[in-house]
């Protein structure tokens, strides 16, 4: 065991999904990672959005069966969940300092190197991509691919700051109130899905209506504060060259972010996936959506689907596996291009 000064202890363990909880203690506070898988494969790193972790921003991707078997065929999973937002979470102490963006992403350097991890996969969410992207241009070397569900990457514009405020006070006066919660809802689900007077909320509005009942208000306040206050980081997208994959659903409140981003980013290496009649979170509203651009971006590391009658060994991920003409545009299978989506 490393001294006090590592971001090293494991304080517990525990069954999740099939994956096990380590509580990581770091310099910026505790952290709460599910591993999932085989920790000899590839690693694959996700980050939720606010108020969120794995199981109500990540379990309908990782339940419907193509995009599991394409995922944990090829790699090993670590949830990293924001300070305070794990299952059975308690509240953080008010006299902990409030951690900013940059802190979270230092955080996530703690976690890869307390499991020994060199250069990952990512998958964020709105506010959990921010911090991956922000991660990917502190630590390049770390980042092999990142794959941004409805990102955010300017700082809050003043109608967003102003939402937030609104949030930040809810909470800071009422906790996880019934007004706070509808605001969250209308941040990750389309209209579709969230219901009406005449039609009822879909099941996974109501699954995540319920897990939000389990967040400790002032945890996610501090989550919020972090990302109310975070820099811009376009300027930096240019520098980034690795592989990046963003969807985003076409009612996402954070629609247009998605495409201030794209346009940034060095178009050799990035591809926009704009799904219609979804909200922010495509994780959880259209899965299925996400299936098949992930594999075509895949294949540029040589990973590929498990086919049902063979076997395939598996696929090293690292920069010296991948030849020159993967890294090319067309083998991303993508074209450079807004790709609409249809539900059926």
């Amino acid at each position: 065991m490393a001294d006090s000064n590592d971001s090293v202890s494991v304080d517990m363990e525990k069954i999740y999904l099939g994956g096990k909880e380590h509580h990581v203690q770091t310099g910026r506070g505790s952290v709460s990672v599910i591993v999932c898988g085989d920790q000899d494969k590839p690693p694959l790193i996700t980050y939720p959005d606010l108020a969120l972790n794995h199981m109500s921003c990540f379990q309908g991707l990782f339940f419907f069966p193509e995009a599991a078997s394409l995922l944990l065929h090829n790699f090993c999973i670590y949830h990293i969940s924001p300070p305070g937002h794990e299952l059975g979470a308690g509240e953080i102490c008010e006299d902990d300092p409030s951690p900013s963006a940059d802190d979270l992403a230092d955080q996530i350097l703690e976690v890869l190197n307390f499991f020994g991890l060199g250069a990952v996969m990512c998958m964020g969410v709105t506010a959990g991509a921010y911090i991956l992207s922000l991660f990917a241009l502190k630590y390049r070397e770390r980042v092999l691919g990142l794959i941004l569900i409805s990102p955010l990457c300017k700082s809050p514009s003043w109608s967003e700051w102003f939402y937030n405020k609104v949030m930040s006070n809810l909470l800071y006066f009422y906790g996880m109130c019934g007004l706070l919660k509808e605001c969250l809802l209308q941040r990750y689900f389309s209209k579709e899905v969230r219901g009406s007077a005449e039609v009822a909320e879909s099941d996974i509005v109501q699954a995540c209506r319920k897990l939000l009942d389990e967040r400790q208000s002032n945890n996610v306040l501090r989550f919020l504060q972090a990302i109310n206050r975070r820099p811009d980081i376009t300027e930096g997208l240019k520098r980034l060259r690795c592989r990046t994959l963003i969807f985003v659903g076409d009612s996402s409140p954070f629609h247009s972010e998605a495409l201030h981003m794209i346009s940034k980013l060095d178009r050799r290496y990035s591809a926009l996936v704009e799904v219609q009649a979804c909200g922010s979170m495509v994780t959880e509203e259209q899965p299925h959506a996400m299936l098949i651009p992930m594999e075509y971006f895949f294949m540029g590391y040589g990973l590929y689907r498990p086919c049902q009658f063979s076997d395939s060994p598996r696929s090293p991920l690292s920069p010296s596996c991948i030849s020159p003409e993967l890294l090319s545009p067309e083998s991303m299978g993508l074209k450079l291009k807004p790709i609409k989506t249809r539900i059926s």
